[in-house]
């Protein structure tokens, strides 16, 4: 993870409470460890023990073991944590998974976990955290999306679909909110170099995407993360209900 000491600072987060979904590695990691950087008091869910154990003793934030698929207990969740550190100001819906799968592959049953991990809880999380934002006066909610549908990708048709639909939960809940003062934003991320990516690349296919962007280089967590934290500010007050693109390009 490349360092971000030289990153903007914004003292409106400083103090803030942040949740992070998905923060114990690749992306979402990047956004824990940008949003301790800016001071914010951080909690990431995620179901990986390890990285996420590690992460949290690195960084001084909070990593609480939750499956995001079981929407009662994630509400339940994210509920007691608000109640015992005080409401959260910014909520990070980043958890997601990539899974390739072909056309013929899919079943009812993979179609609503795939649902369920990539989709379904960026509803419930907003829906748990915004009655403790309405009475804090206000807060962000960033939702990540994905440069994949945009491109419409092969072997991604699921993940995809879920992807698309979160642009339009963004607009809607922005519209919903707005007037608690709420903010809702998507962050659309390109190709971003983490672990669990480059598992499916090649050099030759990495310098591919590379060619494709207008920018060449490869894009890193750190890149998404400075993105959401500015997103997260009270420098982006008047931005709500829309996408923002973190891709280089790669259009």
């Amino acid at each position: 993870m490349a360092d971000n000491d030289s990153g903007a600072i914004y003292p409106s987060l400083r103090g803030k409470n942040v949740l992070i979904t998905g923060g114990g590695s690749g992306i979402g990691a990047g956004i824990v460890e940008a949003f301790v950087q800016q001071g914010s008091n951080v909690t990431f869910l995620d179901i990986i023990n390890g990285e996420s154990d590690a992460l949290a003793e690195r960084t001084g934030s909070r990593f609480e073991r939750v499956d995001l698929t079981d929407t009662p207990a994630t509400t339940d969740a994210v509920r007691k944590l608000a109640e015992a550190n005080g409401p959260f100001h910014v909520l990070v819906n980043n958890a997601a998974s990539d899974d390739r799968h072909g056309l013929d592959d899919v079943t009812e049953a993979y179609w609503d976990d795939r649902l369920n991990v990539n989709l379904k809880h960026q509803f419930f999380c907003a829906q748990a955290v915004i009655p403790g934002m309405r009475s804090a006066g206000g807060g962000s909610i960033v939702n990540l999306g994905s440069i994949s549908w945009h491109l419409a990708l092969p072997g991604l048709i699921l993940y995809e679909t879920c992807k698309a639909a979160i642009e339009g939960l963004t607009r809607a809940l922005a519209r919903e909110v707005g007037g608690d003062n709420i903010r809702v934003n998507c962050v659309v991320p390109g190709n971003i170099r983490t672990p669990k990516q480059m598992q499916w690349y090649t050099p030759e296919g990495e310098a591919e995407i590379v060619n494709a962007q207008c920018i060449k280089c490869r894009l890193e967590p750190h890149d998404v993360a400075a993105l959401v934290t500015f997103l997260a500010s009270d420098d982006a007050r008047g931005m709500t209900g829309h996408e923002h693109f973190v891709d280089a390009g790669w259009r």
